[in-house]
């Protein structure tokens, strides 16, 4: 589904990024794992194409190529940041509306999304406010549904419970294995070890940039103890 090939990122003089080649294959969850300054949001801004590489080749279904189909391969990916990107001139339903527009969803289908995830997510009563007005937390559930509400064949989040109470949390990763159900390639960091195993099934591991080690999720604690540090 998704060919990581030789991939290299280089930011001012620094090359965060070195030699990083993986696939994800139609389903898999990936768990992307290392230590602060790894290079794991690198990696997954240089896939969204927010950071540019500056050598190898990232390319969607075998199909749509990163450099060459740069506007057809983004509609093949929806991204969850770490940190909320919303606009402050956009209502929290109007926000909604517009990934919905963005994605080609129906507006039946937008609509259904929106019902279960808000109620969910437990912002039914917010669809009317502006991000200023909302909590961090708040802000952050906002992101999550944005990133939810298209069902394209690749998911990349980045860090996806920071912020969250346990009963959003909780519905998150039921929401992320529903989506691997149906076929979605998922590749997400997170700093919260102790539920890579309830979430993964395979993970890669980091470290100054570099792929360190990657494998089935039930090695991942052994391996995880002598590496991060």
């Amino acid at each position: 589904m998704l060919d990581v090939q030789a991939v290299s990122t280089t930011i001012g003089k620094k090359e965060l990024i070195k030699d990083i080649s993986f696939q994800l294959t139609a389903g898999s969850i990936m768990a992307l794992v290392g230590h602060n300054g790894a290079g794991k949001s690198t990696l997954i801004k240089t896939i969204m194409g927010i950071e540019e590489k500056t050598k190898g080749k990232i390319v969607i279904q075998q199909k749509y190529d990163q450099d060459e189909d740069f506007l057809e391969f983004k509609q093949f990916i929806s991204y969850l940041p770490e940190e909320p990107l919303l606009l402050t001139e956009l209502t929290v339903m109007q926000h909604f509306q517009l990934y919905g527009m963005s994605y080609g969803l129906s507006e039946t289908e937008l609509q259904t999304k929106i019902n279960r995830y808000v109620e969910g997510f437990e912002l039914t009563d917010k669809l009317s406010e502006y991000p200023e007005s909302l909590s961090k937390g708040m802000r952050q559930k906002v992101q999550t549904i944005c990133a939810l509400l298209p069902d394209t064949p690749i998911l990349l989040i980045d860090e996806p419970f920071m912020g969250l109470d346990i009963y959003a949390l909780e519905f998150l990763v039921q929401l992320i294995h529903e989506k691997s159900k149906k076929g979605t390639s998922i590749l997400l960091t997170t700093h919260q070890l102790h539920r890579v195993k309830e979430i993964a099934d395979e993970f890669m591991m980091l470290q100054n940039g570099r792929l360190l080690n990657e494998g089935d999720i039930t090695d991942f604690e052994t391996i995880q103890r002598g590496s991060v540090k």
